[in-house]
């Protein structure tokens, strides 16, 4: 299944506020969209998803496994979301309802899109909390989002987002509230999950540098348009356009080494030294 998007436009107030962006997602591809606040990606996300804010229009195509989706009804936008398409938002305590275990939040989307029962979709929570490496899945499914700490509620952003399996999944900016030793471990784990299931991947971030660790090519954004796009590991070592120069400049996540050949491209260095391996570093967080 990919994922092709052309000539989008979201206008709100009249005002064009992502102005023609076109890209495509091949089956199994990881695709950054990036650039600086206001540059239209997480909008862009939104109306994939229909979910734009209120007096927002889109306009243009968005197709799916050749199926047109920009427009459709909310009711065949919820079975995409989820099932075919899922959706890590960038602040996990706004994303997560306050009034509901964990474990009741990751299994409703299996309960929705496979119709199985409360017991069964506990058992899958239990499955999803230990397959993004949270401590404890048992007891953690128990608890609400306030007494995880941020990276533990990321990663159950995660799970409730990979419940169903999708072949999509959009990453809109799901470290950036998050320390750099955590965050480390979050994108180890995004592009672990990502690469193991085979899904395709739109990782949104202002981060050329933390885009690196989990995508290939990237697609560069400038108020509303696209400036650049490319591999990602040349974009590190030649961008072209202002806008990615100064986005690499601004880079400071991680350090970037492009005098070595033999580095794979994504893999960068982390000037802090190596970063834990995805279950320690949950395993090391402590709740508030």
């Amino acid at each position: 299944m990919s994922l092709r998007v052309t000539d989008l436009r979201v206008e709100i107030g009249g005002r064009a506020v992502v102005d023609g962006i076109s890209f495509e997602v091949p089956d199994g591809a990881r695709v950054g969209l990036i650039g600086e606040s206001g540059s239209g990606k997480s909008l862009t996300a939104l109306a994939i998803l229909g979910l734009l804010p209120d007096g927002a229009r889109a306009t243009g195509s968005v197709r799916w496994n050749d199926r047109e989706i920009l427009g459709l009804p909310d009711r065949d936008l919820a079975r995409l979301r989820g099932d075919d398409i899922g959706m890590v938002f960038q602040e996990p305590r706004t994303a997560l309802n306050p009034l509901h275990t964990v474990g009741r939040q990751i299994g409703e989307s299996v309960r929705i899109h496979e119709r199985v029962s409360r017991r069964e979709a506990l058992r899958r929570a239990v499955a999803e909390a230990g397959r993004v490496a949270l401590p404890d899945p048992e007891r953690i499914v128990s608890r609400y989002p306030h007494q995880l700490s941020g990276g533990q509620r990321q990663r159950v952003a995660i799970a409730m987002a990979l419940a169903c399996r999708p072949r999509l999944l959009i990453a809109d900016e799901p470290t950036t509230a998050l320390d750099v030793t955590i965050q480390a471990g979050v994108l180890s784990l995004l592009r672990e999950l990502v690469q193991d299931a085979g899904m395709s991947l739109v990782f949104i971030t202002h981060d050329l540098a933390v885009l690196a660790q989990v995508a290939t090519h990237a697609v560069v954004l400038e108020h509303g348009r696209v400036v650049e796009r490319g591999e990602v590991s040349e974009l590190l070592r030649a961008p072209s356009s202002p806008i990615t120069k100064a986005l690499l400049r601004d880079a400071t996540a991680t350090l970037w080494h492009p005098e070595h050949p033999g580095r794979d491209a994504g893999t960068p260095t982390n000037p802090r030294g190596p970063s834990r391996a995805h279950g320690e570093a949950a395993a090391g967080e402590e709740t508030p």
